[in-house]
């Protein structure tokens, strides 16, 4: 078994897969935070009390990455040897860098108040999220190929980036709307 000091599976008690079932996982955290709490260390000595917080914080930490499916995705990679290096490898394949490009001038075109084209840029973007964490998916859990699933990964955070950015704008334009 891996040592679940440093693995979030293993503290987990989970089979390091990106499919995960979140009700076991939800279920796994509440049972290690019962387990660690500080609260449950507030009698015991400050050594004590201190690895408990140190546990704790790492259930937390652990619980965040595995929650999230970018997160975990990113986690297996690094965990199987391919870093992922999202700031410094940028190296994109030219077809996802066109969308890219598309995308972005998609997005100033509707900046004009096409509410309508911003939905349906924003639903065309989560669509694309899901091909290639799908993709991403299935590297990590069937193929065991973790340099093609790196790749997914960092083209997930572009995504999210620009999903965030749509967003952002759609946001904006609702409190907009509403003010007048």
């Amino acid at each position: 078994m891996t040592d679940p000091r440093h693995d979030h599976f293993a503290l987990f008690d989970l089979p390091p897969r990106f499919a995960i079932d979140e009700a076991s996982l939800e279920q796994a955290y509440r049972r290690v935070q019962g387990q660690v709490h500080p609260d449950r260390f507030a009698a015991a000595g400050a050594a004590e009390r201190r690895v408990a917080m140190q546990w704790a914080a790492r259930a937390n930490e652990a619980f965040r990455t595995l929650r999230s499916p970018l997160a975990r995705a990113a986690y297996l990679c690094e965990r199987h040897g391919q870093p992922i290096e999202a700031e410094s490898n940028t190296a994109m394949p030219a077809a996802f860098l066109m969308q890219q490009m598309q995308w972005r001038e998609a997005l100033d075109e509707v900046r004009s108040g096409d509410r309508a084209g911003a939905q349906a840029l924003a639903r065309e973007v989560e669509a694309r999220r899901d091909e290639v964490l799908e993709r991403v998916a299935s590297a990590l859990d069937e193929r065991h190929d973790y340099a093609e699933a790196a790749a997914g990964v960092r083209q997930l955070h572009f995504i999210d980036r620009f999903r965030d950015e749509l967003a952002a704008y759609l946001a904006g334009d609702e409190a907009g709307m509403q003010e007048h």
